[in-house]
């Protein structure tokens, strides 16, 4: 391909700054068109992103001969249907995470782009984030020996704005989301440990809802087993005391550990029998760049992007496996 012209469907939050305004920022890349159902909102977000064209019709982004690379960011529900449509219209595709809200439909978007012959991309950015990739550095080294087990905590207490009705937010909402703040958090962290210490094979969990503030489950434990023998186990619940409130992973190895966070920090820390050393990152103004960047480096024919629909299906099998 020569330039990448990229079109949006739902451009939302995720569009504002993590994104879309590196589309623009890229070399060899450009924002084209945008589109949203609601007139007035995908008016103004063009308008004030100075990006071409708008559409509230998401079948017309995708045809137009002006437009080259489909990026969708609307919630997992509609992910597989836009896939299929950008994949007929012969072009790639970079949808957002969860890749879709189960295993099924991304088994499906997988064989349309494979049928199509044209590639497809989930934004798991943080598999291109420098303290992620120094966390894979150190493993690969062997700073921590071999890798024996994954240790993940996330604690946090319930957004008031959240509704016993239902809430206002669509990740809370099965049928959109896939599932509850764990299908959306959690496919982070599941992504980079299948990024880094390689596929799970084996895993189970228990849910709950324990709040009943809204439809999905607020509270899991999980265990799952790594293709290469190691183990892994992670707790997460969202209607935590604010005593409680802890955000860490821990990855121990035969000669050593290493402590990152996955949302509320840039440090890594690294403890072994000869080593014991924190360091700290920035983080990009557009957080999703560096991985846009592998994505326009693929499509010229530069380089390879690691996070594709095959990785990304994996951490959907993933959390289907423990929720089930």
């Amino acid at each position: 391909m020569e330039k990448i012209k990229w079109g949006i469907i739902g451009c939302g939050n995720v569009c504002e700054v993590k994104s879309a305004p590196a589309m623009n920022l890229i070399a060899g890349s450009e924002l084209v068109g945008v589109m949203r159902r609601n007139e007035e909102k995908v008016r103004d977000y063009a308008t004030r992103h100075q990006v071409p064209k708008w559409y509230t019709d998401a079948e017309e982004l995708i045809n137009d001969p002006d437009i080259n690379a489909i990026y969708i960011a609307t919630p997992p529900s509609s992910h597989a249907e836009y896939t299929k449509m950008a994949a007929k219209a012969g072009k790639p595709v970079y949808v957002e995470k969860p890749m879709a809200i189960d295993y099924e439909q991304c088994q499906s978007m997988i064989a349309a782009c494979a049928k199509a012959d044209v590639p497809l991309f989930v934004a798991y950015y943080r598999r291109c984030l420098p303290n992620f990739l120094k966390v894979k550095e150190l493993i690969d080294e062997g700073a921590i020996g071999e890798v024996r087990m994954v240790q993940l905590e996330l604690y946090k207490s319930a957004d008031p704005k959240v509704l016993v009705s239902g809430g206002d937010s669509w990740r809370v909402n099965p049928e959109i989301a896939g599932g509850g703040y764990f299908f959306d958090l959690a496919s982070h962290q599941f992504d980079f440990l299948d990024y880094v210490i390689g596929p799970i094979k084996r895993a189970t969990g228990i849910k709950a809802n324990q709040a009943g503030l809204y439809e999905a489950e607020d509270i899991v434990t999980a265990s799952f087993e790594f293709e290469n023998g190691a183990l892994g186990t992670g707790s997460w619940c969202f209607t935590a005391s604010e005593l409680a409130r802890k955000e860490e992973a821990v990855i121990i190895g035969s000669e050593g550990i290493i402590k990152f966070h996955f949302f509320t920090g840039s440090k890594v820390e690294v403890r072994s029998t000869t080593l014991h050393k924190t360091f700290d990152f920035d983080f990009p103004k557009h957080i999703q760049q560096p991985l846009i960047q592998t994505i326009i480096d693929e499509l010229h024919g530069n380089g390879k992007c690691p996070s594709d629909g095959i990785s990304g299906a994996r951490t959907n099998w993933v959390m289907g496996e423990i929720l089930s």
